[in-house]
C-alpha cells in the first residue's frame, strides 16, 4: 500500500492519480486506491481539504495528482444579484460547503436544501460534475499560512492571508 503523508509542491509531474469526491477529499485518514488500482492510505495534516490539482508525496517518492470525481451537484440560479446573495446566506448559515460562481451556486444534491432554495427563488439544475466548493476564511492549505512564534505564544491559530 503506499503511504502519503505530504503535499508535494515540487515541479516533477504526477506518476500516479487519486480520483475521489468531496467527501473523500475533506478526510485527512482515508484508505482507498489510486486509479491503477494500488491501495492507498492517506494521513495529511488535519483540517484541510483537498482540491483537483493538489499534488501528494508518496512514501517512496512517486508523486500522486488529485482529481476530483464526477458526483451529483445541484446548481441555482438566480433571477437577481441579491436573491443569490440571500441564498449564499442561508446556505452558509447551515454551515453548507458551497461552490460560488459567476451567476449560480453548486452545491451537493440535497433535496431538502434544494427545496429551499427554490422557495429562494432558485431554479435548480441537478448535474454530475466536480465538486470544489469555496474553502472558507481558514480553509485550505493554499490559502494562508501561519505564523509558528503566533501559535506557540496562543492558543488559538493566528491568520495571515496571502493576496
Amino acid at each position: 500500500m503506499l503511504v502519503i503523508e505530504q503535499h508535494y509542491v515540487g515541479k516533477d509531474a504526477a506518476s500516479e492519480r487519486l480520483v475521489l469526491d468531496f467527501e473523500a477529499r475533506s478526510k485527512s485518514r482515508l484508505r482507498t486506491k489510486l486509479v491503477s488500482g494500488e491501495d492507498a492510505g492517506l494521513f495529511l495534516p488535519r483540517g484541510g481539504i483537498l482540491k483537483s490539482g493538489d499534488r501528494l508525496l508518496g512514501n517512496d517518492g512517486r508523486v500522486v495528482a488529485v482529481e476530483s470525481a464526477a458526483e451529483a451537484v445541484l446548481d441555482a440560479r438566480f433571477a437577481t444579484p441579491t436573491e443569490l446573495a440571500k441564498a449564499a446566506y442561508h446556505l452558509g448559515n447551515r454551515h453548507v460547503a458551497v461552490r460560488v460562481d459567476e451567476g449560480f451556486l453548486r452545491i451537493l444534491d440535497d433535496h431538502v436544501l434544494g427545496a429551499m432554495l427554490e422557495g429562494l427563488g432558485a431554479t435548480l439544475t441537478k448535474l454530475t460534475a466536480s465538486f470544489e466548493p469555496e474553502a472558507g476564511a481558514y480553509g485550505g492549505h493554499a490559502a494562508h499560512h501561519h505564523h509558528e512564534a503566533h501559535e506557540q505564544s496562543h492558543s488559538g491559530r493566528i491568520h495571515e492571508y496571502r493576496k
